[in-house]
Formats: structure tokens, C-alpha cells, sequence
């Protein structure tokens, strides 16, 4: 067992090995308020609740928005990595503009969030399969009941060590595929990383649970038939010898992991693209062989192979209902990267030690 350093009441459980995912938090978290037209000065506290009045325009009327992204332990001493932070940065500025937001200026951004980092290095795990998340929020505040955008936001950064984002880990995972509930419409905030999103999703997450499944595979809102996300992550599918990849299209998060197994598969010698697949296409694919295999990829679990899916109560098994070769040489491929193992030809990682 891999313990960690710390000496506070209340963590003696804590340890490399079972650390499952967003239970734990570290020492302190970064807050910065927005009045007056601009945003105020940050500072660093110690983790501790945030008092509101119960009016507050988020409760009321939804104006949040978060992000995730995550640090590593580099190979050397001193290193701290952070993996593509400009994409989540990028990402979480869009998101804000479409929830009517004040946006944060990168560089600003980015001293916070290291800044943060830096002060509970302590808190970064050394085991293989372990990060420290970083978790951005930014809410309305103001206390008014009235349909309206916000004039006071707070902005803050909280830090989670974690392990695997599903229990299973790398193994694969079974999922449910539903016609019956909807995540997002075309010109709706599907694109956005906000928490309406997700809040929209669970009802269909808890029944597939209560049946022994891990996600839910969406579709799209307007057919009812186009393949979209899979729970809060990018799908992939290889059928033959193409990976392919629904494209973005205003109701699918653009995840920054997708954008690199994008990269990284067409690297590795796969002939790789983004087209509209349907759900009588995949089960076709199955049907005749040519389905190699599907894989969700997202911040949170990197890569989650899965092994079959449920539709309209038929199953139907991917392959060998194993973990593929393109997602095994994805995730090492990409994990290798991100905690500094294997060189870094795309710029993705920042030392931010």
C-alpha cells in the first residue's frame, strides 16, 4: 500500500491504492470573486464550504459552469505536468460565453491553477493509474429571483487525487444504448460544460445502473438514431480497419481527450475520421463483423473499452467482448505522454514545477 504524506485527522484510510474517484480533497482551494464589471483578485484558503444566499441566481436558474482537467508527477523530482490546460482553458472560456458568463483570461487562468497546484504538490500521487483532478467552477451569485444573467460570479478551484474513474479500471465496461430520454437538442447548451447536462443525463444513468450497466449511449435528440456520447465521454468505434467518431455538431462536448486519440490514432498508423454513425449501423456492424471494437475516452477515465451494449432489449457483444488493440496502444500511448514517460512531439504537457 502506497501511503500518502499526510498528517490530518480523518485520512487515515487514505492511500495510492484505493483512492476511486472525486472522494477525497486536498488542503486548500483557490477562490476569486467578479464585481463591478471585472474580476477581483484570487487567493488561496484552506478547503472550506462556501456560504450563499439561498436566492442565488445558480440555484435557481443554472448559470455555472466547470471544467477538469489533471496534474501528474513527472519523472523527475521537481516535475509537475500538467496535460493540455490551454485546451481546458479554451474550453471553459466557450462554455462561459454561451451560459452569459464573464470569461477569464488565459494566462490569468493558468497562474491559478498552478498556483494552486503548487501549493498542495503533496497531494499528487506517484502510483501508475493515479492524477491529481483539478476541478474550475464558476457560479452566479447574485441573490435575485428573476429570469436574468448574473452581475457577481465566483470562480473557484478545488484539487481531487484519484484513481480509476470507473471501478472496473481499464477492463471493459457494459453500456445501455436509450431512444427513451434525450441529453441534448441541437441549439441547446449540449456543447457547453455545464451542469444542466449532466443533471439531464442521470435519470437514464441510474436506470442502466439498476440493470448492470456502466453508461448510457446517447443519441441524437432530433433522430433519434445518430450515435452521439457515451455518459460524459467521446465515443470511438472501429469498425474494419477506420476508427471513426461521431463529429461535432453543437450537442457533443468537444473533449479535449478526443481531440487527442484523434491525433494519436493517425499516428499510429489507423486510418481515422469523424462521421455520423446510426445505431442500426453499429448493430449491423456487430451483426457482420466488421464492429472491432468501441471505446469511450474523457478527462476522467482516459480510455473505458467496451464490451457490449444493450439496445431496445437485444445485447450485443463487441468482438470478443475484450479490450482492443487500438485502445491499448491509445491508452499507453497516451498516458505515457501525459506523466512524462515517453516524449511529448505535440506540446500537450506543461512543467509547471
Amino acid at each position: 500500500m502506497t501511503k500518502v504524506p499526510r498528517n490530518r485527522p480523518g485520512l487515515e484510510g487514505y492511500d495510492e491504492d484505493n483512492l476511486g474517484f472525486g472522494r477525497i480533497f486536498t488542503d486548500h482551494m483557490l477562490t476569486m470573486r467578479y464585481s463591478d464589471g471585472e474580476w477581483q483578485s484570487a487567493e488561496i484558503t484552506p478547503l472550506g464550504n462556501i456560504r450563499l444566499h439561498p436566492a442565488a441566481l445558480v440555484f435557481h436558474y443554472g448559470q455555472q459552469v466547470f471544467e477538469g482537467l489533471k496534474a501528474f508527477l513527472g519523472p523527475k523530482s521537481d516535475e509537475i505536468l500538467l496535460f493540455r490546460p490551454d485546451k481546458h482553458i479554451a474550453r471553459f472560456n466557450r462554455s462561459c460565453e454561451r451560459l452569459c458568463i464573464p470569461t477569464i483570461a488565459p494566462d490569468l487562468f493558468m497562474d491559478h491553477v498552478s498556483a494552486l497546484v503548487r501549493t498542495d504538490r503533496d497531494w499528487i500521487p506517484r502510483k501508475s493509474g493515479t492524477s491529481l483532478y483539478i476541478r474550475p467552477t464558476v457560479i452566479a451569485t447574485d441573490p435575485f429571483v428573476g429570469v436574468r444573467t448574473g452581475s457577481e460570479y465566483l470562480f473557484y478551484i478545488i484539487l481531487s487525487p484519484v484513481g480509476a474513474y470507473y471501478p472496473e479500471g481499464f477492463e471493459p465496461v457494459k453500456i445501455m444504448v436509450t431512444d427513451k430520454y434525450v441529453r441534448a437538442w441541437p441549439g441547446g447548451v449540449g456543447e457547453a460544460k455545464t451542469a444542466s447536462n449532466y443533471a439531464a443525463s442521470m435519470l437514464a444513468g441510474q436506470e442502466a445502473h439498476a440493470q448492470g450497466f456502466a453508461q448510457v449511449l446517447w443519441l441524437n435528440g432530433a433522430d433519434r438514431a445518430s450515435i452521439e456520447e457515451v455518459g460524459a465521454s467521446s465515443i470511438f468505434f472501429r469498425i474494419n480497419d477506420q476508427i471513426i467518431t461521431p463529429p461535432l455538431c453543437g450537442t457533443i462536448l468537444p473533449g479535449v481527450t478526443r481531440d487527442c486519440v484523434l491525433q494519436l490514432a493517425r499516428d499510429l498508423g489507423y486510418t481515422c475520421g469523424e462521421r455520423k454513425v446510426t445505431i442500426d449501423q453499429l448493430v449491423q456492424a456487430v451483426v457482420d463483423g466488421s464492429l472491432k471494437e468501441v471505446f469511450g475516452v474523457a478527462t476522467g477515465a482516459v480510455i473505458s473499452p467496451v464490451s457490449s451494449f444493450r439496445y431496445r432489449g437485444q445485447d450485443y457483444v463487441v468482438a470478443d467482448g475484450k479490450t482492443g488493440e487500438a485502445a491499448h496502444k491509445l491508452f499507453d500511448r497516451l498516458t505515457a505522454i501525459q506523466t512524462g514517460r515517453e516524449s511529448d512531439p505535440y506540446g500537450w504537457v506543461i512543467n509547471i514545477g
